[in-house]
């Protein structure tokens, strides 16, 4: 790989300013100042470093966030702050975007990375994902709306959804519930509940798969995922 590639993809700046850094002699490879910014190093095995600080390579990034209400799910927007604002510019260089959305007003679980063949596997809807969901509900759940989801419920233009895990933790005027679905369509959990005649009024994503939010994350919050986070969600034959 080109040096100059390499520090632009770490954050070092565009190929023109790693060359001014090459020519104020910051750079080196191996011990040995760097005189070419079009040089190719092993990022691997090559030692790197500006201004004496060694630079390790890393291809993706894979972020856990707490997204908090507000805030919509995508890399830019004209009106509204998009979870790409709220990173710092250590791991936005790496341009990690959204897998998945979640609505606006929707908290919780959001994995941003920028490895394209992972998000395909955790979005491809013959991969059956299941997602968590923890909601309040404004009306009394109970045993006949677990039924109605087991089978799945016909949504307000006609889609039939897979079949849904309804687990009620507390049911009165405003019902507490977790959810667990294999699809991730437009608004699901919201339109499920008004398919039986109820409206989700707080909602909160809990898990994807093996991913589960971390409880120490406040919202608006992220961290990278550790290696064992990692590790469960590259499974390419076990994701759920």
């Amino acid at each position: 790989m080109r040096l100059d590639k390499f520090l632009a993809h770490m954050g070092y700046g565009t190929r023109k300013e790693v060359k001014i850094l090459v020519k104020s002699k910051a750079i080196q490879v191996n011990e040995v100042a760097v005189k070419d910014s079009s040089m190719h190093v092993n990022e691997i095995t090559d030692k790197v470093t500006v201004y004496g600080e060694p630079v390790k390579y890393k291809e993706f990034i894979y972020l856990m966030m707490n997204k908090p209400p507000g805030v919509i799910s995508a890399t830019e927007d004209s009106r509204d702050q998009t979870v790409i604002d709220l990173l710092d510019d250590d791991v936005r260089h790496f341009d990690p975007y959204p897998v998945g959305r979640l609505d606006k007003d929707t908290v919780g679980l959001l994995l941003l990375t920028n490895d394209g063949a992972l998000t395909h596997r955790l979005l491809s809807p013959n991969k059956d994902v299941p997602k968590v969901y923890y909601a309040k509900v404004e009306g009394v759940v109970d045993e006949s709306d677990t039924i109605a989801f087991s089978h799945g419920v016909i949504l307000d233009d006609g889609y039939h959804t897979k079949p849904g895990i309804l687990k009620i933790l507390n049911s009165g005027p405003v019902s507490e519930i977790e959810l667990s679905v294999t699809e991730g369509k437009f608004h699901q959990v919201k339109r499920m509940f008004e398919a039986v005649g109820k409206k989700v009024v707080y909602l909160k994503r809990l898990s994807m798969g093996k991913l589960v939010l971390d409880k120490n994350l406040s919202e608006g919050t992220y961290r990278e995922l550790t290696e064992e986070e990692l590790e469960q969600i590259q499974q390419k034959n076990d994701l759920a």
